[in-house]
């Protein structure tokens, strides 16, 4: 479907939890409480009927978030159930990768087609003190399990910080030589813990790179979203920027989001949206819902508002990354 402003929203974001194994210390406290009740989060059935609803309207691509989704023993069973709705074409996830080797046949016999894994350190110990706990060595392990399995896209998501892992760029551009992989620098978000460190720009990174290496710009699919992509030459993979602070992306945004308690989120920056557990409460048919889903998605913030604008302070999402679904 297309807002007013003509952008096309074929892309949804469903948190699953707000939970994680991990802290990592511009996500969450290191003592974090402030997690829903398991009660509060949507159930299977409720996860099925949002996204049956979207693929209704249009939406093609489904992405499964956090928190860390893989803490939901059901998990798979919100897979396969999203897996049998028929227009759904893809179905990602993101993930910190801590419960998914032994789960990656498992998951691609149930329709996952594309992993992304935060990753932000290379050294053992710097990743296990970004993390607050991580282990590098199984996780990279995962990650080259991950490859041998063929899925269809396999991305490492890394946030740079400035003078804590802004130091490993070019080690980050080294991975993609021999591994078929997609490395996203991501600028960190002055949200919630993101508030406490110092973002390094894309641009800048971006012009590191080609200090050392010859980039090609990649083409992307009309699902890829603001992500602008690049590869260093004879490289294998490839590598990415998101940059939602340097280079506003929300002219050409395509997707929205659900959290994990079932609101429609519509803007990152922002608290614009409804609240769907009302209606799935009150047993709205899905036809019902797709339609009051379509008229929120059609008044989504205009093309050219930029999210460090302050017109309204009460309006700007206070809430953590986990809380949000990423």
């Amino acid at each position: 479907m297309f807002d007013k402003n003509k952008r096309r929203i074929n892309y949804l974001r469903i948190s699953v939890t707000d939970h994680c194994n991990l802290r990592c210390q511009y996500c969450l406290p290191e003592k974090n409480k402030d997690f829903y009740n398991s009660k509060d989060l949507l159930n299977s059935d409720q996860i099925e009927k949002i996204v049956r609803a979207f693929s209704m309207i249009g939406i093609k691509k489904v992405r499964i978030t956090g928190g860390e989704p893989l803490v939901r023993k059901d998990f798979n069973e919100i897979l396969m159930k999203i897996n049998h709705i028929d227009k759904i074409e893809k179905i990602a996830l993101t993930t910190n990768g801590v419960n998914l080797l032994e789960n990656l046949d498992t998951f691609k016999k149930n329709g996952l087609k594309r992993i992304n894994i935060s990753l932000d350190s290379l050294n053992a110990s710097k990743y296990n003190e970004i993390t607050r706990g991580g282990d590098f060595n199984k996780i990279f392990t995962t990650i080259k399990e991950a490859i041998s399995k063929n899925f269809e896209r396999i991305r490492l998501n890394v946030v740079i910080m400035k003078d804590i892992n802004d130091d490993e760029i070019l080690d980050f551009v080294n991975l993609t030589k021999d591994l078929n992989i997609s490395v996203r620098f991501i600028e960190v978000m002055p949200i919630g813990e993101g508030k406490k460190f110092l973002p390094i720009k894309n641009s800048e990174i971006l012009n590191l790179i080609k200090k050392h290496y010859y980039l090609e710009k990649c083409r992307n699919l009309s699902t890829d979203g603001p992500a602008s992509y690049y590869k260093v030459q004879n490289f294998l993979g490839e590598i990415g920027f998101i940059s939602p602070l340097s280079n506003n992306f929300c002219e050409n945004c395509n997707r929205v989001r659900v959290t994990s308690n079932g609101f429609l989120k519509l803007c990152l920056h922002y608290n614009d949206g409804i609240d769907l557990l009302h209606y799935l409460n009150n047993d709205t048919s899905v036809e019902k819902l797709a339609s009051i889903i379509e008229d929120a998605i059609y008044n989504k913030k205009p093309k050219q508002h930029k999210m460090n604008e302050n017109l309204n302070l009460d309006n700007i999402e206070s809430k953590g990354m986990n809380k949000i679904g990423g």
